[in-house]
């Protein structure tokens, strides 16, 4: 076709080149014309003014020479042709440079270019790999689902249409819609129905002239073998939304056809888990229907990923926090309405057990929540089940907090071994009419710092309060007013764990700059004042943390280390082959006087030895541990209750927090879950997998009963 084109243009070109040339012969032929009708050339004609023929002298004539004139006079006609000859030969000049432009010269990449818009490549979505824990239990796998697909053209098909949602007993409507739902990508197959029944799939797999477009694939999905065991850290998976398709920052690119980690260490390792994905190279006609497959490339299985936590003692303190929390299934009929549970081996930072109630089943999601129990799980009632309070809740630590205040009074001389105070049950030190009480309001009696610590009496801790702000900026000024925070950040409060889970709170160390800006429409409030002092030191007021931080501070008692906790232990590829192993990371050692910690750390081992709400609980399990108990009080509801251990005491090898919102007791109701869940890790240690049973642990109900409010009960520690 090309070249007939090419073989007309030139033929008009030659054409009228032969025109030209024609009428070029034409005007050099010098024969003169003759006129037959006269007889006779006319060669010169005189023209007298008088009239009188052949008389010249006195008068004037014109004279003309017919040839001369005939010589001189232009061939307008002839000009005139030869112009618009030679615009035509230009004009079809170029148009022949275009084409060869074109066809020739770049042909070959138009034709290219051509070829590929009618081919298309649309992605197919990897299976992700698999989630093990530290001894090799299977805790996030794939299972096979049976899922029907359909070519776009096939919504045009009624028939088609009605006759599949009589089969998937769908709506013909809802069936038509994810038909004609594009965002996977305009030549994709659209998933109508997943998880489909095997003789639904018979049915269509053995009509295929009823069902044009129709076909079903294997494909895989999520399958989590505990329920909601370790649900916070395994996390989910869903669709990527519009934002997460722009994103760049999961270090792989992102279809809309994939599945995405959204949470948890499904999101952390997003990258490792995906795969890589398989493409299916397609023809499609002018219309952007699919007329055959060209190519197809199988999708690659993404890389398995070993965590450090213990499923067996994870599924303890899961099934602990239930049990205290919501024991007849909804929140409130037990004692408390959240709460967590995060243990860490002080020998290498790893986290065996991370767990926090209100929980989730993660299968909720594998097929798309039920909307009923997502708008419940979006209620006040229902606890924030989706929140890993581990990580992400702050609260006041409490008298957990005595045992980075104690070694802040020693380092700075405002306690010694020798020290002692008198606490009578209420203190008013600063002289201001304000008083403050400690929790037994009997009073204690003399203390000592050990005393102190063993009883958790506030008093004590007020005196040393006191000495911080008598000593500061408002006082002799021989220390700064940030002196008492400088110290508690040695152990990291204030500052993110780093723990390899997204969205890792902070927590909050107050200091008078934090206080200002937080006041500054009610100066009146903004100055920072000795009770600011007084409410620090006993871990309450503005102080926030959250249990992990407690964690990593109290391995740092422990061993005089403050490591980097971490959920990951190892991947390996497809060939089960390890191609990634975490090694302990050593955040910092505090510069501490060894006889200041070792001072704390036996006061901690006798608090635990000597109480006898949290000591049977510890005994019965020939626990010798020491740690710290806390009750953190509100004006408007039950205390939190918290208690923090770590054993064995003479070489640590785990601690364990626990913190339960609205427990109002930390020795009588968290201490009991710390000591089943350190007994449980040791019962577990070295793979003892056959012997123990890991729990089948349920998601929340998201319901909630009433609960009892108003200010903290009689508290004991």
């Amino acid at each position: 076709m090309t070249l007939a084109i090419i073989a007309g243009i030139i033929t008009a070109v030659l054409v009228i080149g032969c025109v030209l040339v024609y009428f070029a012969m034409r005007k050099g032929d010098g024969a003169p014309p003759s006129d037959d009708g006269l007889g006779m050339q006319l060669t010169n004609v005189k023209v007298g003014l008088d009239g009188a023929a052949g008389e010249s002298d006195g008068a004037s004539s014109v004279t003309v020479n017919a040839e001369e004139e005939k010589a001189k006079a232009p061939d307008t006609f002839t000009r005139r042709f030869l112009a618009l000859g030679g615009l035509a030969a230009a004009v079809f000049a170029a148009l022949t440079a275009r084409i060869w432009t074109l066809q020739v010269k770049s042909g070959q990449g138009y034709t290219k270019e051509a070829e590929e818009n009618l081919l298309t490549t649309v992605s197919t979505p990897a299976p992700r790999g698999c989630i093990y824990d530290a001894y090799g239990r299977e805790l996030v796998t794939n299972r096979s689902s049976q899922t029907v697909m359909a070519e776009p053209t096939a919504a045009e098909d009624a028939d088609t249409v009605l006759r599949l949602a009589a089969v998937l007993s769908l709506p013909a409507p809802i069936v038509r819609q994810r038909i004609q739902d594009s965002s996977t990508g305009a030549q994709s197959q659209r998933m109508v129905a997943d998880d489909v029944r095997l003789r639904d799939v018979a049915f269509i797999s053995e009509h295929p002239d009823a069902f044009p477009g129709i076909s079903v694939e294997t494909r895989t999905v999520r399958e989590y073998h505990f329920g909601a065991l370790g649900a916070h850290v395994l996390g989910y998976t869903g669709t990527p939304t519009e934002d997460e398709l722009s994103q760049a920052t999961r270090g792989r690119n992102i279809q809309s056809t994939d599945t995405i980690g959204k949470s948890g260490v499904e999101r952390s390792y997003d990258a490792v888990l995906s795969g890589d994905q398989g493409e299916r190279r397609m023809m499609v006609d002018a219309g952007g229907s699919v007329v055959a497959v060209i190519a197809e490339t199988e999708p690659k299985k993404g890389s398995d990923i070993y965590l450090t936590l213990d499923a067996y003692a994870q599924g303890v303190a899961d099934q602990a926090l239930a049990d205290q929390i919501a024991p007849l299934g909804d929140i409130g009929t037990g004692k408390g309405i959240a709460g967590a549970v995060v243990a860490m081996n002080v020998k290498d930072g790893s986290i065996p057990v991370m767990a926090s109630y209100p929980t989730f089943d993660p299968s909720y999601f594998t097929n798309g929540i039920p909307q009923d129990l997502w708008d419940l799980y979006n209620t006040e009632e229902s606890g924030a089940p989706m929140v890993n309070r581990t990580v992400n809740g702050q609260y006041a630590p409490a008298s957990t907090f005595k045992a980075f205040t104690s070694m802040a009074a020693l380092e700075y001389g405002f306690a010694d071994y020798e020290s002692t105070w008198e606490c009578g049950g209420v203190w008013d030190g600063f002289g201001s009419g304000d008083i403050q009480r400690c929790w037994d309001k009997r009073g204690h009696g003399i203390m000592d710092l050990h005393d102190g610590i063993v009883n958790s009496c506030d008093v004590v801790f007020y005196e040393i309060a006191k000495a911080f702000y008598d000593h500061g900026p408002d006082g002799s000024g021989e220390i700064s007013e940030t002196a008492l925070q400088e110290y508690l950040q040695l152990y990291r409060f204030g500052s993110p764990t780093g723990i390899d889970l997204p969205d890792e709170s902070t927590g909050r160390i107050p200091t008078p700059e934090w206080k200002a800006e937080q006041w500054k429409n009610i100066p009146s409030e903004a100055y920072w004042r000795g009770g600011d002092y007084t409410n620090m030191i006993i871990g309450q007021g503005d102080v926030l943390i959250s249990p992990l931080q407690l964690v990593v501070a109290y391995g740092a008692i422990a061993t005089g280390k403050l490591l980097k906790p971490h959920l990951l232990k190892e991947v390996r590829n497809g060939e089960n082959e390890v191609v990634t192993v975490v090694e302990p990371e050593v955040l910092a050692e505090p510069e501490v006087n060894q006889e200041h910690l070792d001072y704390v750390r036996e006061s901690l081992h006798d608090m635990i030895a000597e109480s006898h709400d949290a000591w049977p609980s510890f005994a019965a399990r020939g626990l010798d541990a020491a740690g710290k108990s806390g009750t953190a009080e509100h004006t408007d509801r039950l205390a939190d209750a918290w208690f923090v251990a770590y054993a064995p005491y003479e070489d640590p090898k785990y601690v364990v927090a626990c913190m339960i919102e609205q427990g109002d007791s930390g020795a009588k109701v968290a201490g009991p879950i710390v000591a089943k869940v350190l007994a449980a890790l040791f019962e577990g240690e070295g793979g003892n997998t056959e012997d123990l049973e890991v729990a089948q642990i349920s998601g929340s109900s998201g319901k909630s009963v009433a609960v009892e409010t108003g200010a903290s009960s009689e508290r004991t520690d």
